[in-house]
């Protein structure tokens, strides 16, 4: 862990004197990625630093989010599922190509190319008894890693400079984090869906309308310190042996995960042009990259933050809470009436 987090600053700090997007999760990403290909020795990092990276960003969020967008909802969960059923079908067209061209299953394809959590797809494979596992994760890896390192640049000429902060580390917002991190892992033991980014803007929401708390200000440090822990654990996502899959596979994930970004981008003009957005906050609530690198990114560039949280929220919960139990009775129907017909041939 400490040779990640030596890594891991030097890439952020390489990447910060290079003025490259959120230097300090890319730097960690593509220095730590390009030295397990090299460096044989074992390199690791704690499932909780990154779990703490995302409290802390779900934290930021709380605390700044505009609470005048509830006033919207109506309109705003009309164009949530629309994208979202966008997004979900261009997923099958893509998994149907991409099964075609590199003879992978279409069940595994799918799996590959829907955009939710690398953790729960596995694991919804594992229980469908999938046996493209390995191919599974380097699709949704593939996936992420093109985004967090592609989106940055396509929403780069949006970039407004930021003010340096003179914001300091306080008490209260130690605090704030110290709870929503203990209220993360008990929402987590409820099987909440990204419990800990979720978690920390519900309980901040919460407080901010029922109690006359005043929310502390936010120092930059805060958001470099979770972008580099999040940073470290994504960098150490793409093994050396995923690399080793046929070529036609390899070939499949680069094609599936481009053709999603090119959905998304075509998307999120529509989004831009019916809410009346920037083409930054648009893209970063369509694009389909992780929740949190997507936040991030829009409190880089300046983006409508609160609004890209709601949309990558509910896209994640629209492919948990639907998607996947409608995909299980699927191939549920599906293997009984294979049953039936074998059946009724004997």
């Amino acid at each position: 862990m400490l040779k990640v987090l030596i890594l891991s600053l030097i890439g952020g700090y390489i990447f910060s004197l290079l003025h490259i997007p959120i230097p300090w999760m890319l730097g960690p990403i593509v220095i730590v990625m390009l030295a397990q290909f090299v460096y044989k020795g074992p390199l690791k990092w704690s499932g909780q630093m990154r779990d703490l990276g995302v409290v802390m960003v779900g934290t930021v969020i709380g605390v700044q989010f505009n609470t005048d967008l509830f006033g919207m909802m109506g309109s705003i969960l009309f164009y949530m599922i629309t994208l979202n059923v966008i997004l979900i079908g261009g997923s099958i067209g893509i998994a149907y190509l991409t099964s075609r061209w590199a003879k992978i299953p279409m069940k595994a394809a799918v799996l590959g190319a829907i955009p939710g959590g690398l953790g729960q797809i596995v694991v919804f494979a594992e229980e469908e008894k999938v046996k493209e596992i390995g191919v599974i994760s380097y699709f949704q890896v593939i996936r992420l890693l093109l985004v967090v390192v592609f989106v940055p640049f396509i929403v780069a000429g949006q970039v407004i400079s930021k003010h340096p902060t003179d914001a300091k580390l306080t008490i209260s917002l130690v605090l704030l984090i110290a709870l929503a991190w203990v209220c993360s892992h008990l929402t987590k033991r409820i099987h909440l869906p990204v419990a800990f980014f979720i978690t920390p803007i519900i309980l901040l929401i919460t407080l901010q309308l029922t109690t006359p708390i005043a929310m502390p200000q936010v120092p930059g440090i805060l958001m470099d310190v979770a972008q580099l822990l999040i940073g470290a654990h994504i960098g150490l996502m793409l093994k050396p042996h995923m690399i080793k899959l046929p070529v036609r596979v390899l070939a499949g994930g680069i094609f599936s995960a481009i053709a999603l970004i090119a959905l998304t981008f075509g998307s999120s003009f529509l989004m831009s042009f019916a809410m009346d957005t920037t083409f930054a906050t648009s893209f970063l609530s369509t694009a389909p990259g992780g929740l949190d690198q997507m936040v991030l990114l829009a409190d880089e560039v300046k983006a409508e933050v609160s609004l890209v949280s709601m949309f990558q929220t509910f896209r994640l919960l629209f492919i948990f809470i639907l998607i996947m139990p409608s995909m299980k009775m699927f191939y549920r129907w599906r293997e009984r009436k294979k049953f039936s017909a074998i059946k009724e041939a004997v």
